[in-house]
């Protein structure tokens, strides 16, 4: 009998599913319909399962500062780039403002958009769409076939009278800027009952010079013969894989901001591949992905130490009274060196510094959250320049090693670049954390 009754129980349930799975719901709650997602790890980074630590100060307070307070925090799950953003992965950024002011202000050649399908009526409501894919296979810089006819054109980009060397043809980096909008969510949580307030309100417009200040290398140090890094590091390919530099936070966010239209315009068409946006870290998720999953350690390596049994640095920054080049680089070193830590990435200490998310607050964690920590501020550019402080993290090639610990908090102006600060992102994982087996 108790066969027969477990028997019915197993053919309700086929009944009841293959009704969810027929082309009516029958009057049921059955959910809305869903293009199918598979959770995948982006191109270059990796996972980071969520967890709990204790933020801040592990080893003594020495400059007294007391603005690392230890305390429990705990972070949901994300993907972290394994390196610090190259020189070649921002120039991808670059090139594509270029391409894009070229055609849209210079050649308007209508075979560099999309057309609409003949018969459809669709024509995007007058909006022109760049044919990404057209590019790429007709570049518009190359002088080749049908594309010679764009070199008259495109005389405008180039420096013009004095400003040009030797007559050559240079592009004009003051023309490259990234015109791009986000929504300010805290605000718009912050006036949500406020009726007098608009969407619009909410929308942060931002327009950003995208080329990196190559005159750091000199700026950033008083008679310091360092020509050569301001003539090649960004531009030479010797330095394609050495993390860039000489960007501000602003111009930071403004790739991480691009870097997601980017994925979204060459996701997957077979499945929703789209994941949450790119952005900076946000300071405890920075700290928390160095650690590498240890506790109570001093640096992404763990141990107190800098150097490994046999005497070697395990990054680059400035070892006993500027011996730059004992640990391997008088300047930056290409983002894979040294070891990674146990979550798989490099350089979480040294070679160069990294903005983060967060502003800069000596008191942050005494008031932040512990659960999903950050102090944001939207600074306004008429604001005083307290408040336009941002978090960096990491320490970089030219600091003594106080500076690499896990727990040291530092902070730039977010208007300004630095021939020691860059940056990687970072992309929160939509769903359950991964490595949960329950």
């Amino acid at each position: 009998m108790k066969q027969v009754y477990f028997l019915i129980v197993v053919l309700a349930g086929s009944v009841l599913s293959g009704c969810g799975r027929g082309g009516g719901d029958r009057g049921e709650v059955v959910g809305v319909p869903a293009r199918s997602f598979r959770a995948e790890v982006p191109y270059g980074m990796v996972y980071i399962p969520g967890g709990s630590f204790l933020m801040g100060q592990t080893d003594q307070d020495v400059t007294f500062a007391q603005i690392a307070q230890t305390k429990q925090v705990t972070v949901s799950p994300f993907f972290m780039d394994q390196t610090e953003t190259s020189n070649s992965q921002y120039k991808m950024f670059v090139n594509w403002v270029r391409d894009s002011i070229a055609i849209t202000s210079y050649i308007n050649d209508n075979k560099y958009y999309i057309q609409p399908k003949a018969g459809t009526g669709n024509n995007n409501g007058g909006k022109k769409f760049i044919n990404w894919d057209y590019v790429k296979k007709n570049p518009i810089w190359s002088s080749k076939g049908g594309q010679a006819s764009n070199a008259q054109k495109l005389q405008g980009m180039y420096y013009q009278g004095d400003d040009r060397v030797f007559d050559r043809n240079e592009v004009d980096v003051r023309l490259l800027k990234y015109n791009y909008a986000l929504f300010t969510l805290r605000e718009a949580a912050d006036h949500h009952n406020d009726k007098t307030k608009h969407r619009s309100d909410f929308i942060l417009r931002d327009t950003v010079p995208v080329y990196p200040d190559t005159l750091v290398w000199l700026s950033d140090f008083s008679y310091a013969a360092n020509e050569p890094m301001v003539e090649s590091y960004f531009s030479h390919p010797a330095f394609r894989n050495y993390p860039v530099v000489g960007v501000t936070w602003r111009q930071a966010r403004a790739y991480a901001t691009w870097r997601s239209r980017y994925n979204d315009a060459y996701k997957d068409k077979r499945h929703l591949a789209h994941r949450a946006p790119y952005s900076l870290p946000t300071e405890a998720e920075f700290e928390y992905a160095a650690r590498g999953g240890r506790i109570g350690t001093d640096y992404p390596w763990g141990g107190p130490y800098i150097k490994n049994a046999k005497g070697c640095l395990l990054a680059n920054f400035k070892p006993g009274r500027g011996n730059y080049t004992d640990d391997g680089g008088a300047y930056t070193v290409p983002v894979r060196s040294y070891f990674p830590n146990d979550y798989g990435l490099y350089n979480m200490a040294g070679n160069v510094a990294e903005w983060t998310l967060s502003a800069f607050d000596e008191s942050a964690s005494t008031f932040v959250h512990d659960l999903a920590p950050t102090f944001n501020y939207e600074a306004k550019s008429t604001d005083p320049e307290v408040l336009k402080r941002k978090v960096v993290r990491g320490g970089s090639w030219k600091d003594i090693g106080y500076f690499l610990q896990n727990s040291t908090r530092s902070y730039e102006y977010q208007d300004t670049a630095k021939s020691y600060i860059g940056f990687r992102c970072v992309t929160h994982y939509l769903g359950r954390d991964i490595t949960d087996k329950r």
